[in-house]
């Protein structure tokens, strides 16, 4: 491992705090897929099963950033337990509504209270912002780091959630996940020395989505959503139009890696000009990545174009949670993380359903048209609102008063 990543697992607590993220993560590619894929084989039925995917996004677009407010208000051990409790519950009885032959409304009521799946990925990204807020650089390379933990996710987790449900039993992949987000919860809340301490008098009648900056963030995050929603549900139509439908995600796994290797690289490097330049830049690219897509016309040309198209993703990704780190109050971080993973939630459910609807009048060629007018909204959002994407008050100047009181309480509580 390069010198930059061996540095910020140099801090105590750090290596098991990201491996218990990385754990807890798995639902975010395994439940939904997951649902589907047991839906579709027990009932035959896949209109239910995409309804019910859709049904689980927007809950989780609901109450995962109150879950995340509450996280910044009293801690991550007092909220994520009980709501993870809730998340596994709701999955099981979901599990055994199926096995049973349940009314399909009892499904829906399930996959809401799984919506309260709590977002592992901010509470990771919060204690890096802990540990690292002193070292822009090491930051930096704790984001990219995760970034890459992201798409490691994205990519084994659908693997592993519909191999199960065909090979094992049909309840198996939703049922692993929910394995994977108790015990990731467990042993990540078992971590106390690394957990941000909580802010509960500090704006905690104000949500966080009131500053201007994270609303354009975040609906630049919508356009990204639909991009990567639109790209996997063109790509399985794309696959099967040719008759290599199996191929598919083979194809979708080396958009993931090449994500994963501009991940890896740009964590080695020290960021240049300002966090806003950097992302715009990013969001333009990515643009310019839709457009190979729109040209190909077999499976080994869209997976070349899909490969270098993800390299545009993780970099981006990376200068947008740091931008939200200076947009927001750091009492409020875990909420604005959030925020932003709920943008591309809801961006994921649309561009996969536009796309699909596309699919079925004009096939799969024509549906790479989505993701490439997604991503043409998105930078728009951009370049529109730029001026907005500036640090929040407290954030300005190298150590504010009140980055300094929260610096006393940490070095009370044992950590650097």
């Amino acid at each position: 491992m390069s010198s930059p990543y061996r540095a910020i697992f140099a801090a105590p607590g750090t290596k098991a705090f990201s491996a218990a993220g990385l754990i807890g993560r798995m639902p975010l590619s395994m439940m939904g897929i997951g649902i589907v894929t047991m839906i579709s084989q027990v009932t035959g039925r896949y209109g239910l099963a995409g309804a019910l995917a859709a049904a689980l996004a927007l809950s989780g677009a609901a109450i995962g950033p109150q879950i995340s407010r509450l996280v910044d208000r009293y801690g991550q051990r007092r909220v994520l337990r009980p709501a993870t409790a809730v998340t596994v519950v709701s999955v099981a009885a979901l599990l055994i509504g199926v096995r049973a032959g349940a009314p399909d409304w009892t499904y829906f009521v399930c996959v809401v209270g799984a919506g309260c799946t709590p977002s592992l990925g901010a509470m990771v990204r919060a204690r890096w912002s802990r540990i690292h807020r002193g070292s822009p650089e090491l930051l930096h390379t704790a984001y990219s780091f995760e970034s890459v933990v992201d798409e490691v996710v994205f990519i084994l987790g659908p693997i592993l959630s519909i191999g199960l449900c065909t090979v094992w039993f049909a309840e198996a992949g939703p049922l692993l996940a929910a394995a994977f987000l108790a015990v990731g919860v467990l042993l990540l809340t078992a971590q106390h020395a690394t957990e941000p301490p909580p802010h509960p008098r500090d704006h905690a009648d104000r949500s966080v989505l009131r500053e201007p900056g994270l609303r354009v963030l975040t609906a630049v995050f919508v356009g990204t959503g639909s991009l990567f929603g639109a790209v996997d549900v063109a790509t399985v139509a794309f696959a099967d139009e040719r008759g290599h439908k199996a191929l598919a995600s083979l194809v979708l796994a080396t958009y993931a890696l090449g994500s994963c290797l501009a991940g890896l690289v740009f964590g080695l490097l020290t960021p240049r000009g300002t966090a806003t330049g950097r992302f715009l830049l990013g969001i333009g690219l990515m643009t310019v990545s839709m457009i190979p897509p729109l040209l190909v016309g077999n499976l080994p040309f869209l997976a070349v174009a899909l490969f270098f198209s993800g390299l545009t993703i993780a970099p981006t990704m990376v200068t947008a949670m740091g931008l939200v780190e200076g947009l927001v109050p750091r009492a409020k971080l875990t909420e604005g993380i959030t925020w932003t993973s709920t943008g591309m939630a809801v961006g994921v459910a649309v561009g996969a359903s536009v796309a699909g609807r596309v699919i079925d009048a004009h096939g799969a060629s024509a549906a790479f048209a989505v993701p490439a007018a997604s991503a043409v909204l998105a930078v728009a959002v951009a370049f529109l609102g730029y001026r907005r994407l500036r640090p929040a008050p407290e954030r300005e100047g190298p150590r504010g008063e009140h980055d300094g009181q929260h610096d006393k309480q940490d070095r009370r509580e044992g950590v650097a």
